[in-house]
């Protein structure tokens, strides 16, 4: 037989030919090709071929979305290749009777990779039976695990030519793409579910594209994989391994946190992981906790803390639920402190919102005595201060340095910012709360700055001390009234607010007013005896009544009982402050109301003296006169009587007289008369005859001339006490006078 000779092309010419035999699925022009002796059943021809091909899309908290689509793309491809990525069962089985290679490598894989890809199980076990090799058996299981295919990965599996490394591989790759499925028969097949393997894991939220060494569960975490964890979960996965994952370092010498990026942190347990990498539904973490507890500690946070670091409230909400301690010791840069100092240096108001829910202790401190009040006041966090104020924060506490939240912020220039800020907690209803009213009282600062919407607030709490001092001895009162605001101290006054307590400077709050204010004070203090709200015995409220003259309050505090004779601090009876002003009807009512004249003070001045010295007007003197001297007579005294105009010798007499304006000094009706009047002085006649005796001049005497025109002597021990008989009886006879100008009253004679 003749040879034929063909060109040197025509191999390649036939080769394609068979190609494009099986893309077509054409299997009698396949067997047509192959009769050809020049075809190679091995050829590698580049052609367009339509690839199936898989991406994974990742969302924000949901689980990564496993996309397929199909592709044209210009590769290398064998005719068995070509057979088993269509699936052409036939062409399969005639390429392998002719020798086609099974275990040829293309840039796609093998023809065992590609019916894997495709999913065509029929075509993938003729492909092993024909004797494919271990690297084409594991490249199949990896892109069957990648597209999800339980049947190809069940065949794969079966040929028991895999090695334990790739079916680790296969197995994290499933379980972070959720083919549960796949991950069972894995499993199943006696695939480590705790194995280990590098693979290139990726998240949108926080941003993650990294080749990290992890588990199965962990690889589903990252993925959001809620099927996948569960069943691996039950299958007896271990959990407490620790892959680096975290975005967060922490600084070993100082204990700050800093973030270094997704993936370069220090390496966390899953359920660290699972908050970082958080499922919407928290269906994750909340099967993690199952197996972990919600206490777990890494470098000395808790899984709490780390919620609060990645700013996730509902895995810190889930975390609390599920029976984390709130109070929980963990260790920090200055010492242990507790979650919600953590949250409160983290500036994070849902944390410390939570945190205060679930009824954590809102004044616990640091080993360094600080309070998650001074935290937030170190840090400016003003709305998470706030928030402490509101839940009852103390105000009152002070840490290791002697220092308060009050006065961490007027350090940090925020002075009067934290006080519109406890003001405005004051004003919504919050009660603002001190232990410690030497560190800080609300009350105090409000008087001083005379706030009396604030000031109201606090007074309707009821249950707040109004006479509590601060650390100089100053009460509320004392200083509203130290800084003229009288409004304010009426508020406190009417609420019970004691005046007579005294600062450590011996001050009282009457002492502390400012001249221009004092009055205005004393009328606050006067309405609020004249309402029954302050006790007379508690502000010399007479006197102050005396000194102003204000007769009508004069009044009704005589009724009232007040003691007339009193000493205010200066050592004055209201009658001396009375009639030093010269207020003569208020020195009229006070000595009806029984004032004492005969009191002085430390000066020696009494109420008479400082009429005298001080008054511009002679009628409180007059008064006061009229009194002493009417009283002087009723009292009556002893006194020189004179007989015979002057002849005779004088001699004592007990001289008084009645109420009814009988002059008396004897029983005999000639003794007990009834005065025109009475005169200092002796008369003309009596002078003319004592000259005679030499004492025509001497002090002391007075006359009285009776209703019938008898003239009668009398000499008082002194010029002044003289001055006072004439005086009284003048008075007393023209308060008394007898109708029918007759001298004789009832035992009258002449």
């Amino acid at each position: 037989m003749r040879q034929l000779v063909y060109p040197e092309n025509d191999e390649d010419r036939i080769s394609r030919q068979l190609i494009e035999a099986a893309l077509s699925g054409d299997e009698q022009a396949v067997l047509e090709a192959l009769e050809h002796e020049l075809v190679d059943v091995n050829y590698r021809g580049t052609v367009s071929l339509r690839v199936k091909y898989t991406d994974s899309i990742q969302r924000e908290e949901v689980a990564d979305e496993v996309k397929f689509d199909y592709q044209e793309f210009r590769t290398d491809v064998t005719p068995l290749f070509a057979a088993a990525h269509l699936g052409h069962i036939g062409i399969t089985k005639k390429l392998l009777t002719v020798g086609a290679d099974v275990n040829q490598k293309l840039f796609r894989g093998f023809a065992t990779t590609a019916a894997s890809r495709e999913g065509h199980h029929q075509v993938l076990d003729l492909l092993l039976r024909a004797g494919a090799q271990q690297e084409a058996v594991e490249d199949a299981l990896l892109e069957a695990c990648l597209y999800g295919h339980v049947k190809a990965a069940e065949l794969l599996i079966g040929s028991e030519m895999t090695r334990p490394d790739v079916l680790a591989q296969a197995l994290v790759h499933a379980s972070s793409r959720g083919f549960v499925d796949v991950v069972a028969t894995l499993i199943k097949s006696g695939v480590d579910i705790d194995s280990w393997h590098r693979v290139l894991l990726r998240s949108a939220k926080p941003m993650l594209y990294a080749n990290i060494d992890c588990t199965p569960l962990i690889a589903a975490i990252v993925g959001r994989q809620t099927a996948v964890v569960d069943y691996l979960l039950q299958a007896g996965a271990k959990t407490g391994c620790k892959a680096s994952l975290g975005a967060w370092s922490w600084d070993s010498g100082s204990g700050e946190e800093l973030r270094v990026g997704a993936g370069l942190g220090e390496p966390y347990n899953e359920a660290w992981c699972a908050v970082e990498y958080w499922e919407s539904s928290g269906h994750i973490l909340t099967s993690l906790l199952k197996h972990l507890s919600p206490d777990s500690v890494h470098n000395g946070r808790t899984l709490i803390c780390h919620a609060i670091l990645c700013r996730n409230m509902p895995a810190m909400q889930l975390i609390l639920d599920a029976g984390a301690d709130a109070e929980f010791l963990m260790q920090a840069r200055d010492g242990q402190e507790r979650p919600l100092h953590y949250a409160a240096r983290s500036g994070w108001l849902p944390a410390v919102k939570v945190l205060i829910d679930h009824v954590c202790s809102v004044d616990a401190i640091t080993e360094s005595k600080d309070s998650a009040l001074m935290i937030c006041a170190k840090h400016k966090y003003w709305d998470c201060f706030e928030e402490l104020l509101a839940a009852g924060a103390d105000l009152g506490i002070q840490n290791s340095s002697g220092q308060s939240a009050i006065t961490i912020a007027e350090g940090n220039g925020y002075g009067s910012g934290v006080q519109k800020i406890i003001w405005n907690a004051i004003v919504k209803g919050s009660k603002v709360r001190s232990t410690d009213p030497e560190v800080f009282s609300a009350l105090h600062v409000a008087a001083k700055a005379g706030d009396l919407q604030v000031l109201q607030k606090l007074l309707e709490q009821g249950d707040i001390d109004v006479n509590v001092q601060d650390k100089y001895g100053y009460t509320a009162a004392m200083l509203a009234v130290g800084e003229g605001h009288l409004e304010a101290f009426k508020l406190l006054l009417y609420a019970g607010a004691d005046i007579g307590m005294k600062s450590k400077k011996g001050e009282t709050a009457v002492a502390l007013a400012r001249n221009g204010t004092l009055e205005r004070l004393e009328w606050i203090l006067l309405d609020a005896i004249l309402a029954n709200v302050l006790k007379s015995d508690e502000f010399q409220v007479l006197h102050f009544a005396a000194r102003r003259g204000h007769l009508e309050v004069l009044t009704q505090l005589v009724k009232r009982g007040c003691a007339v004779n009193g000493l205010d601090e200066d050592g004055y009876t209201p009658l001396m402050l009375s009639a030093r002003e010269g207020h003569a009807d208020a020195v009229k009512l006070l000595l009806l109301a029984g004032a004492d004249t005969s009191l002085t003070n430390g000066r020696g001045e009494t109420a008479l003296s400082l009429a005298q010295k001080h008054s511009a007007s002679k009628a409180a003197e007059n008064i006061i006169l009229d009194y002493l001297a009417k009283k002087f007579v009723l009292a009556g005294g002893q006194v020189s009587k004179h007989t015979r105009q002057g002849k005779g010798k004088p001699h004592m007499k007990n001289l008084s007289m009645l109420k009814s304006g009988v002059l008396c000094w004897g029983r005999s009706r000639r003794r007990n008369v009834i005065c025109r009047e009475a005169a200092l002085g002796p008369s003309e006649k009596l002078q003319r005859n004592r000259r005679r005796r030499g004492d025509a001049d001497k002090p002391g005497v007075f006359r009285i001339v009776t209703n019938k025109g008898r003239e009668v002597h009398f000499e008082a021990s002194s010029q002044s006490n003289a001055e006072l008989w004439v005086r009284g009886i003048n008075l007393l006879s023209a308060e008394v006078r007898v109708p029918n100008g007759s001298d004789r009253g009832p035992g009258a004679g002449a």
